[in-house]
């Protein structure tokens, strides 16, 4: 990493070289406040320009450097010296310029972009806000509405948006940037300096608009602190002085950085970059070029994957068996595209594009030239057995062949074929179009460059990708089987459904077990043949009672599927409850949690004792990214290690003699709270 200097026609060009993304770190800092300071001190020098190599200006501050001793010179103030400095300085900025980058720019008293590259504040995605200025200077140069927006909220926005803001002064080809920031620079000397600290004319004084943002945006910013944060200083730079703004900044950031949720968002930004590292295989492994694709299967699923391949712009051959099943799926692919346009997401052409990479048939033999074929049938073996052994003697050598089961043994799967190596599970998360988990599944014979394949067309295809070995539901679905048989046992015991439902949502969930189940349709994996009234779910199912699709199940629904609580079931649990021969009885908040979840923990810790996990980080990336655990809560994995293995350890042992049949305390999570240790 570097920081170097020359001076053209009396212009100090300031560069920074530290790659991959030129992270402000100490070094660079000091390289930085240098160069100003020799600006300051040598006459020869009328201007600057502050510039970097590679592909991209500062994209933020050194994370690594976040929890650790801060080393002088700190941001905030190099950035109060680029602003004093009283020669024009010109910020050039190309790709992505953000987080303390952007700061950097706005302490510059010009900005000057390349067409096409992005500039954002995404801090709070980190649980914190922006700590060097950026919360006061922004709402001076683009106003309160526009700061709010990208600070809040933390999207990233154009370097064409920005100029229309007032953010950037001009914009010029990426290939002329650094020139044209000289000649910029040149312009500007003699001329009266812009200090956006200084300025005052777009800051508003509307209060009520504060509470406005707050109450538009109340859904996305539901249990999180840092966009609260937020505003709250920028509501500072409207009604006090810069100076004061940045000490409430300065005291927000601090308080956001030392709190519970930004540790476990900042764990999350890590783990997800390590779950993309297989351990033990070479990063030079050969990978297996993915040109085609094919996919069994129109329904839901498997046309919510055809897209995210069309997205990628790979050509996909779709493959039903009946036309009727075709003509739907391709119908619902393109509605699901066309709704997207209709939002401005895509340009009609964009759809025409990735519709005209759709090849649908009822011939499995066009799958024949396919790369990667990925079956989406039902979920059964049988069939899912049948589906391998016809495409082994139909795809050509080499291709990989990927099943998109939920809980079927991929090794089991995979010996139907004469080609095993080949072989790997894929398991998307439903609607698969949209959620961004896929569960990588490894049989005992997967080769190495099917697995590594696999993970680079993950993220291809805009995936978060995690791997897992051969187990019944491998880590997300089973783990959410401990869930569920507690959340069973609750019921029957004395807790209402919706109470169940309530305390998991109120933890920071998207839903509780039961309106998860009445969403899916409590039919799923429902044997009318083998019925037998055994559990609440089979009596509801018996009775037509299949979930949100019938207007009843859990819940009763109207017509706009609002669910409200149903007596009927009330009385059906009782009746259950009474025949198995329960004592009803009232169950408190706490234990509902702590039933619901630790047992999810300690199947997460035999999953590791296991290795089926390769990292207690890689399950929380799971449950975080496929099944909506509140992201600032980091995972059931980096949940348990802040509230302690002993405490999880202490809870299940209380609950002993409730917990579902079967149950077993893992050895890693005895051992864990034994020792006080963690599982991250």
């Amino acid at each position: 990493m570097s920081v170097t200097t020359h001076i053209t026609h009396g212009v100090l060009v300031v560069v920074s070289d530290n790659p991959p993304v030129n992270a402000l770190s100490h070094a660079v800092r000091s390289g930085l406040m240098t160069a100003i300071e020799t600006a300051r001190t040598d006459p020869a020098i009328k201007a600057v320009v502050i510039a970097c190599d590679g592909r991209t200006f500062h994209a933020g501050a050194d994370i690594t450097e976040f929890g650790k001793p801060p080393q002088a010179p700190s941001l905030p103030d190099l950035i109060e010296q680029i602003e004093a400095l009283d020669k024009p300085v010109v910020a050039a900025l190309h790709g992505t310029t953000l987080g303390g980058g952007l700061e950097v720019a706005l302490g510059a008293h010009y900005r000057i972009a390349a067409a096409g590259s992005k500039l954002g504040l995404p801090e709070v995605k980190l649980g914190l806000l922006p700590g060097a200025g950026g919360t006061q200077r922004l709402p001076r140069l683009v106003g309160v509405e526009a700061a709010l927006g990208m600070i809040a909220k933390g999207d990233p926005i154009s370097a064409e948006k920005a100029q229309g803001l007032g953010l950037v002064d001009r914009l010029v080809a990426p290939e002329d940037l650094r020139e044209s920031a000289i000649a910029f620079a040149q312009e500007k000397v003699g001329q009266p300096i812009p200090r956006t600290g200084a300025r005052t004319d777009k800051l508003s004084t509307d209060r009520e608009a504060f509470d406005a943002f707050a109450k538009a945006n109340a859904r996305r910013f539901r249990g999180l602190e840092a966009p609260q944060a937020c505003i709250e200083a920028v509501k500072a730079a409207t009604e006090t002085s810069l100076d004061e703004g940045l000490k409430t900044e300065r005291a927000l950031f601090t308080r956001l950085m030392t709190g519970d949720q930004s540790a476990a968002l900042r764990h999350l930004f890590f783990a997800e970059r390590a779950a993309a590292k297989i351990d033990d295989v070479p990063k030079d492994t050969p990978r297996i070029p993915v040109k085609t694709v094919g996919v069994i299967g129109a329904g839901t699923m498997g046309g919510g994957i055809t897209m995210n391949f069309l997205s990628a712009g790979i050509p996909v051959t779709l493959v039903e068996r009946e036309q009727d099943a075709l003509d739907r799926g391709v119908a619902t692919i393109r509605k699901n595209y066309e709704a997207s346009a209709a939002k401005g997401r895509l340009s009609s052409e964009q759809v025409e594009q990735a519709m005209a990479l759709l090849t649908p048939t009822l011939e499995m033999e066009a799958l024949s030239d396919c790369d990667l074929v990925i079956e989406a049938v039902f979920e059964l073996m049988k069939i899912k057995k049948e589906v391998f052994s016809r495409l082994d003697s139909i795809v050509k050598p080499g291709a990989i062949l990927a099943t998109n089961t939920s809980y079927l043994n991929v090794d089991d799967i995979a010996a139907t074929t004469k080609r095993p190596e080949s072989v790997v599970g894929l398991h998307f998360f439903s609607p698969a179009n949209i959620m961004k988990l896929l569960e990588i599944v490894r049989g005992a014979k997967t080769s190495d460059s099917v697995l590594a394949t696999a993970m680079d067309l993950s993220r291809k295809i805009g995936k978060v990708a995690v791997v897992s070995g051969v187990c019944d539901g491998f880590i997300g679905n089973r783990m959410l089987a401990q869930r569920q048989a507690e959340a069973n046992s609750l019921i029957l015991e004395g807790a209402k459904p919706w109470d169940v439902d309530r305390v998991l949502v109120e933890f920071g969930l998207p839903m509780g077990p039961f309106q998860m189940a009445d969403l899916a349709g409590l039919d799923i994996g429902w044997d009318p043949e083998t019925t037998a009234s055994s559990t609440v779910r089979e009596i509801l199912c018996e009775e037509g009672r299949r979930g949100q699709k019938t207007q009843a199940g859990f819940y009763d629904y109207d017509a706009n599927r609002r669910g409200v609580p149903s007596a009927h079931v009330e009385e059906v649990i009782a009746q259950l409850a009474e025949k198995a021969g329960y004592v009803r009885r009232e169950v408190e908040d706490q234990e509902i949690l702590e039933r619901l979840l630790y047992p999810m923990v300690n199947e997460g810790a035999k999953i590791l004792e296991e290795g089926i996990a390769q990292r207690a980080s890689d399950i929380d990336v799971v449950w975080v990214y496929g099944y909506g655990w509140p992201s600032y809560r980091g995972g059931p994995m980096f949940w348990a290690d802040q509230i302690g293995a002993k405490t999880v350890l202490e809870g299940l042992e209380r609950h002993a003699d409730r917990l579902a049949e079967g149950f077993e305390i893992s050895a890693r999570l005895r051992q864990t709270a034994e020792t006080g240790g963690a599982f991250n």
